[in-house]
């Protein structure tokens, strides 16, 4: 599964987290920095990314229109970067099945 991490999450946990999701990337790096989310949902769409976002309007617009792309909603709130990497990587296996569910579009994690 390839991860698209947005821009309210830190480009250092994608460093920690691209071997264990190869190919996964960073708004930043596609030059989409402060772009409106229509423009980041069909991008991740089109390249096969999943949505990483502490941001409620991915998580809105997933349950409006379903995937691709698929979403996984971040509730955590305010935290340290070490924090959004620890729920990533504790929950590697539920990422991992929520991607083989064809069915899912949705994913929060806490």
């Amino acid at each position: 599964m390839k991860l698209l991490l947005d821009e309210n999450l830190s480009i250092r946990v994608l460093e920690n987290v691209v071997d264990l999701y190869p190919g996964s990337s960073h708004v930043s790096l596609l030059g989409l920095t402060r772009t409106d989310d229509s423009v980041i949902w069909n991008r991740a769409r089109a390249e096969n990314f999943c949505i990483v976002s502490k941001d409620s309007d991915f998580y809105q617009r997933s349950l409006l229109f379903g995937a691709p792309p698929k979403v996984v909603f971040l509730k955590v709130g305010n935290c340290t970067t070490a924090k959004i990497l620890s729920v990533l990587l504790y929950n590697d296996h539920v990422i991992s099945r929520f991607q083989e569910d064809q069915d899912a579009s949705l994913l929060i994690l806490g």
